[in-house]
């Protein structure tokens, strides 16, 4: 992913690239790009592939083009600049701050960027008002995101260079980032779960285990402690696909506590019983997952840092609740 101005605009140009695997080959151009850049609709695909921003191996195409496997697929685009974005005052839980560098500790229940359905009140528009310099910087600093429902800590970049810096670190998997969750079911011990993640074949709004067409995840966790028939978990991230954690334990059959997207079954029949521990569990009104702690080295100093984010007062009070009834 490379970033620049275009023509002296304000207007950020991103570029990125996915090279096509051996399963694209014979397959159209725009079947293939909709795997490859998940975050962009078919149509919208086809629309950079008549106008020239998707191009294979640097050179224009047409949508119908067949693939042979091995090329490299470019897209261009353009990120809107950060002006278009109101600036809004809003409390925000800043961890640490420097002159290149902010880690804030994300709420539940706050977007972290402008979007569809949340036009403001996110987590950019905050930052944009406690430090107006972001609207300088792509996404307005933000190289990586928390869902909506997920708490705990991510970075923002205040420069060009920091920014840059910051996505080469996450691209190369220097970024250490560490989770805790309470899942459903007995999980002993630890594992990693390798399995890629690609847009669901037919819900497209969710995201789901995809050998075929998903791209490379893979999620490390151990289990700290089980209650009955719950595990509170740690986790840590080699990848950051959408919603790699919540996918990745759904798909071992031990989705999240309060996932309304991938808890399944499990979420529809969550107890409301008499004890304090499943009603906790029955009425947890969010995925129980939460961004605990987060290193890498600093782009400018070169030291080493990390962060740490207590657990946020509904999870300490849900796992306080579960080791109250089954300890």
């Amino acid at each position: 992913m490379a970033h620049e101005d275009s023509a002296g605009t304000g207007v950020n140009r991103e570029l990125l690239k996915r090279q096509v695997g051996e399963s694209g080959r014979g397959q159209r151009l725009d079947l293939v790009a909709a795997r490859l850049f998940p975050d962009y609709s078919r149509a919208r695909i086809q629309a950079w592939i008549r106008s020239g921003h998707l191009r294979i191996d640097g050179r224009a195409s047409s949508v119908r083009e067949k693939l042979l496997g091995g090329e490299w697929l470019s897209l261009e685009i353009d990120v809107p600049p950060c002006g278009e974005w109101p600036a809004q005052a809003m409390t925000l839980d800043i961890v640490h701050e420097d002159q290149a560098i902010l880690v804030v500790n994300k709420p539940a229940g706050l977007v972290v960027h402008p979007g569809a359905g949340n036009a403001d009140r996110t987590l950019v528009n905050g930052l944009l008002a406690y430090c107006p310099d972001l609207a300088g910087v792509p996404r307005a600093g933000i190289v990586h995101r928390l869902d909506q429902y997920t708490t705990g800590l991510l970075v923002v970049a205040r420069t060009l260079p920091a920014h840059l810096a910051l996505v080469n670190m996450l691209k190369a998997r220097q970024v250490s980032r560490y989770y805790q969750a309470v899942v459903h079911g007995r999980l002993a011990g630890s594992g990693t779960v390798d399995a890629p993640i690609g847009r669901h074949p037919v819900r497209r709004t969710r995201m789901a285990v995809n050998e075929r067409a998903g791209k490379s995840a893979r999620t490390h966790y151990e289990t700290l402690a089980t209650y009955g028939h719950y595990s509170h978990l740690a986790l840590q991230l080699d990848t950051g696909r959408t919603h790699q954690i919540r996918v990745h334990m759904a798909h071992l059959g031990h989705p999240l506590v309060g996932d309304p997207v991938y808890g399944g079954k499990r979420r529809q029949r969550a107890p409301l019983g008499d004890s304090i521990a499943e009603r906790c569990v029955g009425q947890f009104a969010r995925q129980a997952l939460h961004a605990g702690q987060l290193a890498f080295t600093h782009p400018v100093t070169g030291v080493e840092m990390s962060w740490q984010a207590p657990l946020p007062d509904d999870l300490a009070e849900l796992i306080g609740a579960l080791e109250a009834e089954y300890k």
